[in-house]
């Protein structure tokens, strides 16, 4: 019993690390002036670069990849990049705050997906959970939120950049349960990364000649976000479930609205910041009293089969 209080607490600690790290991916995008699908093929490529001394230990599995597999990579790793590109394009239209916010929808589309796909459904805690977390995301974006001109264009790409990154984890779920963590992030960010490399090249983008302070940034974007941030929770989702894992993102607004107003010096009311207390306490919720569990009369033996694996795992 206390084994098993020692490890929920220590996946609790790496989500909330996580949260943190992803949520200074606005942060550096807004810092840099070079074009978001540039950024996010070298934040991509410099992943995999750090990863590389690795790779060698994990040969075998990836020589083992079914086509099936490798299918199932290309699209999850396609989706990501799509993510990235219409997700940092809004940060240049909109606030942080409206940007992230609309992120938090994030975890319906995943919990929907999962209801048509897998047969999963939801208790009350998880409900509880996302209701709180939602109320407090709407009410942070609520100052930010704007109808018409560039505003709308942003929230626009980052609502469709959801969608994206929504599949992306869907997908990432499946494959997760027949193959390391590992190979899983450094083929899907390799993909990612490459798609988005032939974007620049059919736009005409340069790959070369920035300046050494943008360079630190994609760094920076790297290690913090990426490793620390999406890496962690690809992660995750072998112990916890892609719902929960895909709440992480109702606690970016909070970070990233806190950062953006000391670092980028964009407005924070004080309704904005007891929102932000709302969001957090609706994700401990749902993590901490929610499990997502199986509908029998929606799958057959080996879905159930399947299932039941991941729910092990957790």
């Amino acid at each position: 019993m206390n084994s098993n209080a020692k490890l929920s607490a220590k996946y609790e600690i790496l989500y909330i690390i996580g949260i943190i790290a992803i949520s200074f991916s606005s942060i550096f995008v807004r810092w840099s002036s070079v074009d978001v699908s540039v950024i996010a093929m070298y934040r991509l490529y410099l992943t995999n670069l750090l990863m590389l001394p690795l790779l060698w230990k994990y040969r075998g599995e990836i020589f083992r990849l079914s086509a099936k597999q490798w299918a199932q990579l290309l699209f999850s790793g396609c989706m990501l990049g799509l993510h990235f590109l219409l997700w940092m394009q809004s940060l240049r239209l909109t606030t942080v705050a409206s940007s992230t916010v609309i992120l938090t929808l994030e975890p319906i589309l995943v919990m929907v997906g999962s209801f048509f796909l897998f047969g999963a459904k939801i208790n009350k805690a998880m409900m509880v959970g996302i209701g709180m977390a939602l109320i407090g995301s709407i009410a942070i974006g609520s100052g930010d939120f704007s109808l018409s001109g560039q505003a709308a264009a942003g929230d626009l790409l980052s609502l469709l950049g959801t969608i994206a990154v929504a599949i992306h984890m869907l997908a990432g779920k499946q494959l997760l349960k027949h193959i390391s963590a590992f190979v899983y992030n450094f083929l899907v960010f390799a993909v990612a990364a490459t798609s988005l490399a032939v974007y620049n090249a059919i736009c005409g983008l340069p790959f070369t000649g920035y300046a050494p302070r943008e360079w630190g940034i994609f760094l920076l974007l790297a290690i913090v976000p990426t490793l620390f941030g999406h890496y962690l929770f690809n992660w995750l989702m072998k112990y916890l479930s892609a719902s929960a894992v895909s709440m992480a993102v109702l606690g970016e607004p909070v970070f990233a609205s806190l950062l953006a107003w000391l670092l980028l010096k964009e407005s924070l009311s004080a309704l904005q910041l007891s929102a932000g207390a709302l969001i957090l306490c609706g994700v401990w919720i749902f993590i901490r009293y929610g499990k997502e569990t199986t509908n029998p009369e929606r799958k057959s033996p080996k879905s159930l089969s399947a299932a039941g694996d991941g729910r092990k795992a957790g």
